[in-house]
């Protein structure tokens, strides 16, 4: 799908704080059309004036229409009428958020620049090189982008079959960073997005409506003890007999009168 194609299906209730950067202000107006009409939109109007607010500059027009009208478009924003309910309308100047500065760049708005545009914004705020950049910055940078980093003597960056080289061959866009006769070359290229898994469950029911557990044979174990509780079986009585008596049962073999002798040599000792 085509990035236009993705624009045509996004409406005001499917907007994110990401997928809003794929639009402009125009879109805003269209899609605000007969939104009034929708429950839910009435409903949760704050919800989607945040959304929008994430990535646009929004501005009321009151009092003089023509003479505010004419000032906020010569600052580049769009001016037009919303509906905000049946009863109340509004006039909305509507500017993009400029991604100028690497402070403007965020989780939402990262996949949708362009990797010379990243360059463009880095470029504008450079001074130290990628160090220079906080580690929140670099992992909201990254979380888009790939990014290396080299520092080379200046006649040395350029030398052909190098990593400078072979990088701009394979799609980076790179800036450079003068550090006295050295330079840091930063190479930054979009990563591809990656498709959402969806994890499908297994239905108890078959396509033809019938319940797949109906041929199911459930065991009954209910009343079937558990291996820790069973108990080993003691010698049936039918089966002793004078032969194996003795071998059956456990008897102390020792001689009860043999010991009273003994107990009475002891006291008498």
């Amino acid at each position: 799908m085509d990035q236009q194609t993705g624009k045509k299906a996004l409406t005001l209730k499917t907007l994110t704080k990401s997928s809003v950067w794929d639009i402009q202000e125009n879109d805003i107006f269209r899609m605000w059309e007969g939104a009034d009409k929708d429950a839910e939109v009435r409903e949760n109007i704050r919800h989607f004036v945040d959304i929008i607010r994430s990535a646009f500059m929004v501005e009321e027009i009151a009092g003089d229409l023509q003479l505010v009208k004419a000032k906020y478009e010569k600052q580049g924003y769009k001016v037009g009428q919303v509906r905000l309910d049946e009863n109340q309308k509004a006039i909305w100047a509507i500017k993009k958020r400029p991604i100028m500065r690497v402070t403007d760049l965020t989780y939402e708005n990262i996949r949708h620049i362009t990797a010379s545009k990243l360059i463009e914004v880095l470029d504008r705020n450079f001074g130290g090189g990628w160090d220079s950049l906080s580690q929140s910055i670099k992992d909201i940078i990254e979380s888009g982008f790939d990014i290396s980093t080299t520092t080379l003597p200046k006649d040395r960056l350029h030398k052909k079959g190098g990593l400078y080289e072979k990088k701009l061959e394979d799609g980076f866009e790179v800036l450079e960073v003068a550090k006295g006769t050295w330079v840091e070359a930063i190479f930054a290229k979009a990563k591809p997005e990656k498709e959402k898994l969806h994890m499908q469950f297994s239905s108890s029911y078959s396509d033809n409506g019938e319940d797949d557990d109906a041929d199911v044979e459930i065991e009954d174990n209910y009343n079937k003890p558990d291996e820790d509780d069973i108990e080993l079986d003691g010698p049936n009585d039918d089966d002793i007999t004078e032969d194996n008596y003795s071998t059956m049962m456990d008897l102390d073999s020792s001689d009860p009168d043999e010991e009273a002798e003994n107990l009475a040599d002891y006291s008498n000792e």
